[in-house]
């Protein structure tokens, strides 16, 4: 891997989008998932000058919570 991408599963903060985790990097792309702004996909060396390494420990991912569906009444 290129000395100008993040490794998967880094923590970065950028300067727009605040922290996030790196999902994937190549030379040309890097994606990450922000905390509070989702994932984001941007041109590698395009997105590098906005882009810092964050000592935080990577965020637990919370379960989706599934309603039950209501049964039908009966009549």
């Amino acid at each position: 891997m290129a000395s100008n991408t993040y490794n998967t599963g880094a923590q970065v903060e950028h300067l727009k989008f605040g922290l996030g985790t790196v999902l994937s990097s190549s030379e040309e792309r890097i994606v990450i998932k922000f905390d509070d702004h989702g994932e984001k996909k941007f041109v590698t060396t395009m997105v590098m000058g906005s882009l810092k390494k964050s000592d935080r420990q990577a965020p637990v991912e919370k379960k989706g919570t599934h309603k039950k569906k209501a049964a039908p009444a009966t009549v």
